[in-house]
């Protein structure tokens, strides 16, 4: 059950550096629409997958399909938009994320529980056929292609490294708090730092010997790149650690069925189609403005949640659990399309898509920790099985670990570039 989710997301977040750079190298849309043919083709396998080894197979190919994805969407907006045009572009792309995540769920369970031709759970990998095929389709008539320049060679060594780094380190950031950290964890850790050091100097000297490195360390020569980065890290750390702990508050300490918490999670898209939808209207003339508003939106709203929820424990109503996610989501909107249009804003043509993968990779990497952090700072005093106000109590207290994330955030995303006259 672990390595259904697991497979996907661990396969994606090691292939997206290398998905983006292929993207470069080969043509975007190419990528993209080689990449949504394997996704698609992997929702085949997972929908008849006969066992749970095959399901997991079939799902870590779905990740590689993904990472091909996902990295040729942000870099083809910013190779062909520019300016506020470029801002309302990443604007609208975060609206469109929103909204998935809004129907996403939903359809989930209307699908499930219909049962359609008796295929069950099957239902929800066998409906992005219909959905791959328009994707395809709608990618060869609209999408423009774009592409480096100069042709250069794949760098099979650097993506050895990198992905084993990763590797390394996603998986026992994503495991080690539940398996308490054993030994083996903290030592993948360790080895993963070793590995993507040795990344690093690898990249260096693939650079000056011929050009044609995985990721162009030039990139990180930008504040406004190295600190959107640094941003977006962050930024998965924070989603990794409310997201988990605000779903255990809301079920096992205010003690909500799924059904009944449904309605919270859509308060959440629904702000943040709102919050990307402001984001795409005032980030091209505000620039750094607007994800920093959303950073302290969620701050002081979390904040204000938190004296809430110590207040009221177990009783709190409904009503007030939820309505104040769609200002938290509304910040979510601002920071998450803001800031991708900014970091990559000022990056170079031909260095697009290894940009938008650093960028994707970023979030990823970020959420891992994130849960492992939620690991030290609610279930060391709500251990699993926790219920009612030891669950709140926890969860109150994992709330101002978030806050001072966010202020990190804040501070690191005045590197991005500000507005026109701004001292």
């Amino acid at each position: 059950m672990q390595w259904i989710p697991a497979a996907y997301t661990l396969t994606f977040a090691l292939a997206l550096i290398t998905g983006g750079r292929l993207g470069d190298l080969f043509g975007r849309k190419r990528i993209f629409i080689i990449g949504t043919v394997v996704f698609t083709l992997a929702s085949l396998l997972c929908g008849i997958a006969t066992g749970p080894e095959f399901l997991v197979a079939a799902r870590a190919l779905q990740g590689a399909g993904a990472a091909a994805m996902v990295p040729q969407v942000m870099a083809t907006i910013a190779v062909t938009f520019q300016g506020e045009s470029q801002a309302r572009a990443f604007g609208m792309y975060g609206m469109i994320m929103s909204l998935g995540g809004v129907l996403g769920p939903v359809l989930g369970a209307v699908l499930t529980s219909a049962d359609i031709a008796g295929l069950g759970w099957r239902a929800i990998f066998l409906i992005n056929l219909p959905i791959g095929l328009a994707t395809v389709l709608s990618a060869l008539r609209f999408v423009p292609e774009s592409r480096e320049r100069q042709a250069r060679r794949l760098d099979p060594i650097g993506m050895l490294l990198s992905s084993t780094g990763l590797l390394l380190l996603a998986h026992p950031l994503t495991v080690g708090g539940q398996e308490h950290w054993p030994t083996w964890s903290l030592v993948m850790l360790v080895a993963g730092a070793l590995v993507l050091a040795a990344f690093v100097a690898q990249q260096r000297a693939k650079t000056r010997k011929d050009g044609s490195a995985l990721v162009a360390l030039s990139l990180f020569r930008g504040s406004a790149f190295a600190g959107g980065l640094a941003a977006q890290l962050v930024f998965g750390l924070v989603c990794g650690v409310f997201l988990l702990t605000w779903v255990l508050f809301m079920q096992t300490g205010l003690g909500l069925s799924p059904g009944q918490f449904a309605p919270a999670s859509v308060a959440i898209s629904v702000g943040g189609m709102a919050g990307a939808m402001l984001a795409s209207r005032w980030a091209g003339a505000h620039m750094r403005r607007v994800p920093q508003a959303g950073a302290l939106l969620i701050a002081v709203t979390l904040a204000g949640y938190q004296l809430l929820v110590s207040a009221q424990q177990t009783s709190m109503p409904f009503v007030a659990a939820v309505a104040p996610m769609i200002l938290v989501g509304a910040g979510f909107g601002m920071v998450g399309a803001g800031l991708a249009g900014l970091t990559l804003s000022q990056v170079g043509h031909e260095d697009a898509g290894s940009a938008a993968g650093l960028f994707t990779t970023a979030m990823q990497l970020g959420t891992a920790p994130g849960i492992a952090t939620a690991s030290v700072v609610f279930f060391r005093l709500a251990p699993a099985g926790s219920h009612g106000t030891t669950v709140t109590e926890a969860f109150a207290g994992s709330v101002w670990y978030v806050v001072a994330a966010l202020a990190v955030m804040w501070a690191l995303m005045f590197r991005l570039p500000k507005p026109a006259g701004a001292a």
